[in-house]
């Protein structure tokens, strides 16, 4: 798993959770992916991703070291290939694999996607819960709180307008008709 927190760290970069903490490179204050819960959501039973899991690590390895080879750089031998890169080499090395012409692209793409959602919706908890239970992801975006009744109610437009008027037939729970 730590080649898939490393990668997910690239992505949504946050700070170390302890000392020595190898796959997050710790080069952002405040939590990253990995924080909220990315790993969680690439294991989600409700997706059938995990049992390819290892062999996407594999593969993300593979690259990695073929990166470190043509470049010259030495991996220690004691944590996977993509782990031992440094985050600059890291996130080079990520840059290529969305390059239109690499093979596996949809593959990146999709772990990328499923990282994002680990940090900006905490997309593997249910959302009240996870306010309850500070979720560093929303936390640190500023996501507010349901009102008192459990409901989200947003008096102020996120862009400062209404993008459309109330249809007439919405109930009074904001419900459609």
């Amino acid at each position: 798993m730590q080649t898939l927190e490393a990668f997910a760290d690239t992505l949504v970069p946050g700070e170390r959770r302890y000392s020595g903490d190898l796959p997050i490179a710790g080069v952002a204050q405040g939590p990253g992916a990995v924080q909220a819960g990315a790993v969680q959501v690439l294991q989600s039973p409700d997706l059938p991703l995990a049992p390819f899991l290892p062999g996407i690590a594999a593969l993300l390895n593979t690259r990695a070291a073929s990166y470190a080879a043509i470049r010259l750089i030495w991996l220690p031998v004691t944590r996977p290939a993509f782990v031992g890169l440094s985050f600059a080499h890291r996130t080079a090395l990520v840059g290529n694999l969305f390059d239109t012409s690499d093979l596996d692209r949809q593959i990146w793409q999709m772990l990328s996607l499923l990282t994002s959602l680990a940090f900006d919706s905490a997309s593997h908890m249910d959302t009240a819960v996870a306010i309850e239970e500070h979720h560093s992801g929303l936390a640190w975006l500023g996501f507010p709180p349901p009102d008192t009744d459990g409901l989200w109610r947003f008096s102020q437009f996120s862009y400062g307008t209404a993008l459309a008027d109330l249809h007439p037939k919405t109930t009074a729970s904001g419900s459609p008709a």
